[in-house]
């Protein structure tokens, strides 16, 4: 059943639940909030999305990586208030392991860090948290409206490809202007 962004950031703003018991509960909403099918409706198997993806690091030793979804994301949780940098290094350890995909995620059931991580682009990170989220409009942290950014991790990553984001802006702002240009000439016309 649907979540809607409303319920979604009330539920995720009250929660006082550690990480641990927290996270999957959350990663599940999130699927929810975008109607994607969970991990285990998606891939009973757990070959290509799952949680807790057991992995080798880059450093040697093994590891878990919280969710992965073959192709698109390493999703790392960490408890509210923590460095999500350290996440980040954490999925940097996994990303080889886990077939090097395009985005690496860190949030802490506040905050979400989507990190690119496609071949030969320039990084980006796309920064929000759910209050941002709850008004889902572009930010200086978040040039995608964050409703926008979420679903796109799961239907079309390549939308957050640093160039592509580059020329979407740059038609946004065209569309602005163009707008804008046009409200001008029915004011002079108006007059």
């Amino acid at each position: 059943m649907p979540i809607t962004l409303p319920q979604f950031v009330a539920k995720w703003k009250s929660n006082e639940r550690p990480e641990e018991s927290a996270s999957k509960a959350q990663f599940l909403d999130i699927c929810r909030l975008v109607e994607h099918p969970q991990p285990a409706e998606s891939d009973p198997t757990g070959v290509y999305f799952t949680f807790e993806k057991r992995v080798d690091k880059v450093a040697g030793g093994k590891g878990f990586a919280d969710v992965w979804l073959r192709d698109h994301f390493a999703w790392e949780y960490k408890s509210e208030g923590k460095d999500l940098n350290a996440a980040y290094q954490q999925l940097l350890q996994y990303r080889e392991s886990l077939g090097n995909p395009p985005l690496l995620v860190v949030c802490d059931l506040n905050r979400f860090q989507v990190h690119t991580n496609f071949d030969r682009t320039q990084k980006r990170i796309y920064s929000f948290n759910l209050d941002e989220l709850q008004k889902n409009v572009v930010t200086v942290t978040c040039p995608i409206p964050p409703l926008e950014v979420l679903r796109a991790l799961f239907f079309d990553c390549d939308s957050l490809r640093p160039e592509k984001t580059a020329a979407r802006l740059t038609e946004d702002a065209a569309r602005l202007f163009r707008s804008e240009e046009h409200t001008s000439e029915l004011q002079s016309l108006r007059h």
